[in-house]
Parts: structure tokens; C-alpha cells; sequence
């Protein structure tokens, strides 16, 4: 499956606009372009779009690590820890990897870091293998 549908097939990726650049069962990489309609009344971006741009690469990973037979993936516990509010007009980079894939849950880490490198981010979700 191409990148470009991986993401297509993700209503809420379209939603974000979350543009994945390489996706694999090893690491997902993806970008946000924080976009004023994504931030908070101070103009950084909202916590929960952090979030949810975090689960994206998570899962995308998560789902293309499926045990054979399994019928999909979802998330069941996700940490976060919010470094920093990036403005409105940054595009953000996020890399998912696993910590640890299973035949009945996968555990996978996103650090989001800015255009200068500097970390927003530290997600660790928990998908169960449905």
C-alpha cells in the first residue's frame, strides 16, 4: 500500500492533513502543518491535535505490524508529554517506532520535534491486535 493511501484511509489524518513520508512496520514518519483552525485561543497547536497526530503514526505502524489473521489494530492507552506549543505556520515532524511488537498488543513511541530540531513531544500508546 502507498503512503498516499495509507493516510487517505484514516479519517481523521485527512482531517489533520497529516502528510506520511515513509511508513513501515519499523518506523513511521510523518508531518503536520500547524494550521491556525489546529491551535489553542494563543495560536499554538492544541494538545489533543498533538495527540491525535501522534496516534496516526502509531497506529499506521502498529497496522502494518499485524500478525497474520489479524483483522486491525486500536489504540487502548496513550502518555503524553507536551514539551512545548509550536505557532501557528510550523510544520512539525513526527517519527513513530515500536517499543515492542506482539501477537496481541504492539507498543510504539513518537517523538515530535520542530523545524529546529527541538523536541514538542513524547507519546507511548498501546495498540491491541484485533
Amino acid at each position: 500500500m502507498d503512503l498516499v493511501t495509507i493516510a487517505q484511509a484514516q479519517p481523521y489524518a485527512r482531517l489533520l492533513d497529516v502528510n506520511i513520508v515513509e511508513a513501515s512496520a519499523e518506523r513511521v514518519i510523518g508531518e503536520l502543518l500547524i494550521r491556525d483552525e489546529l491551535c489553542t485561543s494563543n495560536g499554538t497547536m492544541h494538545g489533543g491535535v498533538m495527540m491525535g497526530f501522534c496516534d496516526i503514526l502509531g497506529a499506521t505502524g502498529a497496522w502494518l505490524a499485524l500478525p497474520e489473521g489479524a483483522n486491525g489494530t486500536t489504540t487502548i492507552e496513550s502518555n503524553t508529554s507536551m514539551m512545548r506549543g509550536p505557532k501557528a505556520g510550523t510544520l512539525v515532524t513526527g517519527i513513530s517506532t515500536p517499543v515492542k511488537i506482539g501477537r496481541k498488543l504492539s507498543v510504539w513511541q513518537t517523538e515530535v520535534t520542530d523545524p529546529d530540531g527541538k523536541k514538542v513531544c513524547l507519546v507511548r500508546q498501546t495498540q491491541l491486535v484485533l
